[in-house]
């Protein structure tokens, strides 16, 4: 099975790869003793990260149109909205604080 995809099983073998040492980082990092906002920050950052280069090469969005990749994506930015919409509401309840 020749050139199987866009660049054969080499690029899932990078993606893996990238994504390990990515999964390495969030663990070292919450072995250190930092502010936990920062701490959080970082770790959604790499997260973020992950959720990119899984999208991207796992879900094949890389080779896609545009359009499909905003079909993909747009879901997700109207959940962060409505996440951090709701966050200062959550955070008043009680049995929270």
């Amino acid at each position: 099975m020749e050139g199987a995809g866009h660049g054969g099983y080499k690029i899932y073998i990078l993606t893996w790869f990238w994504l390990l040492v990515i999964t390495a980082l969030e663990v070292s990092i919450t072995l250190v003793h930092m502010p936990k906002m920062l701490m959080a920050s970082l770790l959604i950052l790499l997260a973020l990260m992950k959720v990119a280069l899984i999208a991207a090469y796992f879900m094949h969005l890389r080779f896609e149109r545009l359009s499909l990749v905003y079909v993909a994506v747009t879901p997700l930015v109207f959940a962060a909205i409505l996440f951090f919409a709701l966050v200062p509401d959550a955070t008043r309840l009680p049995g929270l604080r």
